[in-house]
């Protein structure tokens, strides 16, 4: 399973923790859709709607727009690669209070819950592929049986949220 993570919910910012610059790079380079280096706020809208808005009407101009201020700090009016870096550590949530929930509780479980597509507190193999495949990645439902199988402990054939925040705290910095 991979260690991006996204919800659309709440602050007007999805949670996007990846574990090192490669992986900030390969998640760049993906929602940089017409390859130009920097991601516009219409790719920002794609990557929103590909993180679970059913519609663009779902994310407001506005809420875009804060979005885009908020990750854009060289204010160029384009996300670029150091940019996206610094939105994707945990370290840098301009949304948070530092002292609030430090241990990142709230951002696993927001997380969980975009994976966790029925709501039922366990991802399916079914609620993976899903995902992975409106991000663009080509996979089969056997190989993220595989992914689930990997992280699976308890061995019933799903990611519980407790598993599944011991996959995103395994290996941080």
């Amino acid at each position: 399973m991979s260690s991006v993570s996204g919800s659309g919910s709440g602050s007007g910012r999805p949670s996007l923790y990846l574990q090192n610059m490669d992986q900030v790079r390969q998640v760049f380079h993906r929602f940089d859709a017409d390859g130009d280096g920097r991601i516009s706020s219409q790719e920002l809208i794609g990557v929103l709607k590909a993180l679970g808005s059913s519609s663009e009407s779902d994310t407001s101009p506005e809420d875009v727009a804060k979005m885009m201020e908020a990750i854009d700090t060289a204010e160029a009016g384009h996300i670029n690669l150091q940019e996206f870096a610094a939105f994707c550590s945990p370290d840098s949530d301009p949304y948070k209070p530092k002292s609030a929930d430090a241990g990142g509780e709230k951002e696993l479980r927001e997380a969980f819950e975009l994976y966790d597509r029925d709501q039922d507190g366990k991802i399916s193999a079914d609620e993976l592929h899903q995902i992975l495949t409106r991000l663009g990645e080509t996979c089969s439902l056997q190989d993220c049986a595989g992914m689930i199988q990997a992280v699976d402990s308890s061995g019933d054939g799903f990611v519980s949220f407790d598993e599944f925040r011991k996959m995103m705290t395994t290996n941080k910095k």
